[in-house]
């Protein structure tokens, strides 16, 4: 690791470390300038931190019960100086609140946290259970933004205020045990959080919940990343099939019961109003505001890595058939006007090759004019003809989509309304590699020029012979690795799309290639895991830390009888587990936060405990379903929290 010309005193390093319960790395972390704690308290630079690195705990297992059946962290983060120092903190986790419980509204009242909302802001009541109703909360927090907003303000903070947003992504049941999936509209909040001073311990003070109503809600939503303006950015993953065809994400069944919920009737929600890129502004006062970015693609938005420049936004699709695709703006930190475009790989991408990409240019567009054609009563008849049996017509393009082989031609004048609101039947159409099986979580590595993408598993449209595989996509594998891979991409500048036009971005991905890869094993193993659990299993949440060197990786793992959260150093190429999620839930709400006031942040939920998949669990449910049920109500609430250090770490040795 390169170590910054920055040196702070070893006085404002005492003042960050002293008493510490959290990552004790601070804004010198940052600055990849963090001393070592001996000698004098003056002013003069000390040591430089030259690596940090995260000792690997084991997987939990049945003789500690209990270690499985919650969020068990049994890691330790190593700084180490160019002095031959070392200082090691024991790492434990801290939630804010686990979803259902009543917390504070800053008013002096509680609110019910994870609750959902109608768009009148009427709590949505779960009646399923006669006699023990109560309002629907979510047991799937997902992505989460902590950040600081300039002359924040907000009574009962007596130390530095502080931001989270967190969004909700479903429910899994309601009381009566029925799926919700998609039926409800997903909640988001911004959580107002004391930063005491001394130790840099977070603390809720106030719970807001955003309103949605004048983006007629918001759909599926995943993971998130905060933009380099200070924004969460939102996702709507597994957009309305607009043609019902069982080709993309959800189908109008689902969206009739999601209407129903929202605006008290099965007609109301438009498929076209679903499938955007959401964004969040925290205001002063711990409120906050939103709108949908039209103009991103109507994909399975996953997540966004927004680049440097502030306009160039990678976008993970998680679908089966998905492809890498690039947004780039009109204008910097303005996501409301730009260019779409979808890779297209002109090499083939294997377990070991790096291809090149291609970039088709699909669009430019303003959210404005393409939301104005949707309230305009388009539908999708208007704008292209989508056919599930072949026409014998050569004016249709055969292409393939969540393994669906569909015949799909544009009608004249819509390619506009094709490239933004049927994105996926388009960039098909248009030649892009729609070869991945869910594309995930996007992060950056702005020091290396490096983005990574989280392929969830690696089968179907990725591998030869496969219901969904097309050749001409370029992404080949011999055979499945169903517990998938990280994918790295290399960013240049000077590049150009398909048609030989340039790109206005230096931050575009010109070749991709797997840098880690799961392993399937052929037998169970005593657990029943499915996946060697001492490697990766089905990445979903990616976010690299600067300071750190270091992706992080969360699993939402159908082969890990746990999911892990992992931390893998891209220079040592060590890759350690830093902590355990609570069997049968999912790691959620990653995000990496080199410094805020002085601290360092490794944000972390969880989704859905205890949802056991047969024959997985089979083997360690009948011991931890009662012990999960125990810890978080009966398996209807999960945790929003962060990594932290722990108290016996508080104090520096001289």
């Amino acid at each position: 690791m390169t170590s910054s010309p920055f040196q702070p005193t070893r006085r404002s390093l005492v003042k960050m470390m002293a008493g510490m319960p959290l990552l004790p790395l601070g804004s010198a972390l940052a600055s990849a300038g963090l001393l070592s704690a001996c000698g004098d308290d003056d002013d003069t630079p000390s040591a430089k931190l030259t690596g940090v690195s995260f000792s690997a705990m084991a997987a939990p297992s049945l003789a500690n019960a209990a270690a499985m059946a919650t969020t068990t962290v049994g890691s330790t983060l190593v700084a180490s100086f160019d002095n031959q120092s070392t200082q090691s903190f024991t790492l434990g986790y801290q939630p804010f609140f686990i979803t259902g419980t009543a917390v504070p509204d800053g008013a002096g009242g509680t609110l019910v946290a994870g609750g959902y909302y109608d768009i009148d802001n009427q709590p949505i009541v779960d009646s399923s259970v006669p006699g023990s109703e109560r309002q629907f909360f979510s047991d799937c927090p997902d992505g989460t933004s902590l950040l600081t907003v300039s002359g924040a303000s907000v009574a009962g903070v007596k130390g530095n205020t502080v931001f989270a947003v967190v969004q909700f992504e479903y429910a899994t049941r309601n009381q009566a045990l029925a799926s919700m999936y998609g039926l409800l509209p997903s909640p988001i909040a911004v959580l107002t959080l004391d930063q005491d001073k001394d130790t840099g311990k977070l603390s809720l003070v106030k719970y807001h919940n955003v309103d949605t109503s004048g983006v007629k809600g918001l759909w599926i939503t995943c993971g998130a990343s905060l933009s380099p303006w200070g924004t969460h950015l939102s996702s709507e993953e597994y957009e309305p099939d607009a043609f019902d065809q069982g080709a993309l994400g959800q189908s109008l069944s689902v969206l009739h019961g999601y209407s129903q919920n929202v605006f008290g009737d099965t007609t109301t929600a438009n498929p076209y109003d679903y499938g955007h890129l959401p964004e969040v502004t925290v205001k002063a006062d711990g409120t906050g505001t939103i709108q949908k970015h039209y103009c991103l693609g109507r994909i399975s938005h996953e997540l966004i890595q927004v680049m440097p420049d502030n306009r160039t936004a990678l976008m993970g699709d998680d679908a089966t058939n998905g492809a890498l695709f690039m947004f780039v703006a009109d204008k910097e930190k303005d996501l409301s006007a730009g260019t779409l475009y979808v890779a297209k790989y002109t090499s083939e991408l294997n377990a070991t090759a790096s291809a090149s990409i291609s970039w088709i240019k699909l669009g430019a567009a303003t959210s404005a004019e393409v939301k104005a054609l949707v309230d305009g009563g388009i539908v999708a008849t208007d704008i292209m003809d989508s056919l599930t049996t072949d026409p014998a017509d050569s004016s249709y393009t055969q292409v393939v989509l969540n393994k669906k082989t569909l015949w799909v031609r544009v009608k004249a004048g819509q390619e506009k309304a094709a490239a933004f609101l049927e994105t996926h039947r388009y960039a098909a159409l248009k030649g892009g590699s729609m070869a991945f099986t869910k594309m995930e979580g996007t992060t950056v590595n702005i020091q290396d020029k490096k983005a990574y993408s989280a392929i969830s598993a690696i089968k179907d449209s990725m591998v030869t012979g496969k219901t969904g595989f097309v050749a001409a996509h370029n992404v080949v594998f011999p055979a499945a690795i169903n517990s998938g891979g990280v994918l790295e991409h290399t960013l240049a500048a000077g590049q150009k799309d398909s048609e030989g036009n340039a790109i206005n971005s230096d931050w575009v991905p010109a070749s991709s290639q797997f840098i880690l890869l799961g392993e399937d094993l052929a037998t169970a193993d005593a657990l029943g895991n499915l996946a060697n659990a001492d490697k990766i299993g089905n990445p979903d949440n990616l976010k690299y830390s600067e300071a750190m060197r270091t992706l992080f990786i969360g699993e939402d793992s159908g082969m890990h009888v746990n999911n892990f959260l992992w931390a893998y150093n891209v220079d040592t190429k060590a890759l350690s587990r830093v902590l355990s999620c609570p069997s049968g839930a999912e790691s959620t709400g990653l995000q990496a936060v080199d410094e805020i006031n002085g601290w360092t942040y490794v944000m972390s939920n969880f989704q859905h405990p205890g949802d056991w998949e047969t024959p997985l669990h089979d083997i360690v449910k009948p011991t931890l379903d009662p012990l999960v049920r125990a810890n978080y109500d009966d398996r209807f609430g999960a945790a929003v929290g962060y990594v932290t250090a722990t108290s016996t770490q508080i104090k520096l040795e001289a």
